[in-house]
């Protein structure tokens, strides 16, 4: 996910967009536990798109 990508979006889109992460993540915890995990790297790609939407999310609640 871009950058521009998330800071274009509303705050109401990337509250929808934090959630699917949320479960996506939720998801692939349940995958790694069983080992059915198919790409490890989606773990670490989630977890970064999280903390950015997290990280836009506040710049426009300050600004």
């Amino acid at each position: 996910m871009d950058i521009a990508d998330i800071r274009a979006k509303t705050m109401d889109e990337l509250r929808d967009e934090l959630i699917a992460l949320k479960k996506e993540q939720f998801n692939l915890r349940f995958q790694r536990a069983t080992q059915q995990m198919e790409s490890t790297a989606r773990v670490r790609q989630v977890r970064r798109d999280v903390a950015r939407i997290k990280t836009v999310m506040r710049e426009k609640r300050e600004s």
